[in-house]
This record gives structure tokens, C-alpha cells and sequence, in this order.
């Protein structure tokens, strides 16, 4: 088995569910479900889908400069939304820092996260 390599962004759903922000194995990095949480553990843009898309990005990208990496090594998102038809304000911040990447990505509606005040979650896979 390859050498595996952690990373953790202090969460604190990280310790009582058992899991890393962040795996990489080889040249694979894996980014878990990630969502619109600051420094403190707030949800960072109540209400604003754009704002949490960006601000979910910002994480992952934090997870993935840990391991080597950066938004532009994503190769798959997927995005799970609480409200599908607010789709084009998570599409636009999505295309606004991936687009030049294009990524295969899915978006699907699911009916709650963990904080009512979370509307979208974002899992990332890329190749560094």
C-alpha cells in the first residue's frame, strides 16, 4: 500500500466522525465533503450561495495546498446542494475558479447538511 498523507483543518466534526479534510496517495489527493466554514468553524455566508461556494473553494484549496496542490490539479467536484434551483449562483463562482480547468463535476440537491445554515458541500479529487 502507498504511502498515505493526511490533512486535517481542525474541524470539529473531523475527531467525532474519524476522517481527514484531505488524503493524498501517490499523485491522488482526495478532498472531502467541504463546506462554507471561516477559521472559527461559522458558516461564512448565510444565506448567499455564491458566497459559500467561494468560500468552499477556499478551503479546499487550502487542503490542497497542504498536499502539494492547487485548484488547478482538480480533475472532479462534486457538489451537493441544498436548493438545486439557486444552481447558477454555485455554477457561477464554480466556473469563475474552475473554469479554466473544467473538471468533470456533478451537482445534486440533497435535503439537509450538517448546519441548516450550509448550502452546499463540496468534494474535489485531483491529480498533482
Amino acid at each position: 500500500m502507498e504511502h498515505r498523507e493526511r490533512y486535517s483543518s481542525g474541524t470539529k466534526w473531523e475527531p467525532i466522525v474519524g476522517y481527514s479534510r484531505a488524503v493524498r496517495v501517490g499523485s491522488r489527493i482526495y478532498v472531502t465533503g467541504t463546506t462554507a466554514t471561516g477559521d472559527k468553524g461559522e458558516v461564512v455566508g448565510v444565506g448567499d450561495a455564491y458566497a459559500q461556494t467561494i468560500q468552499v473553494f477556499r478551503n479546499i484549496e487550502l487542503a490542497l495546498q497542504a498536499l502539494g496542490a492547487g485548484l488547478d490539479n482538480i480533475v472532479r467536484t462534486r457538489m451537493f446542494v441544498t436548493d438545486i434551483s439557486r444552481w447558477q449562483e454555485f455554477g457561477r463562482a464554480h466556473g469563475e475558479l474552475l473554469g479554466h480547468v473544467m473538471p468533470a463535476t456533478t451537482m445534486v440537491e440533497v435535503s439537509a447538511l450538517i448546519d441548516p445554515d450550509m448550502l452546499i458541500e463540496i468534494e474535489a479529487d485531483a491529480e498533482a
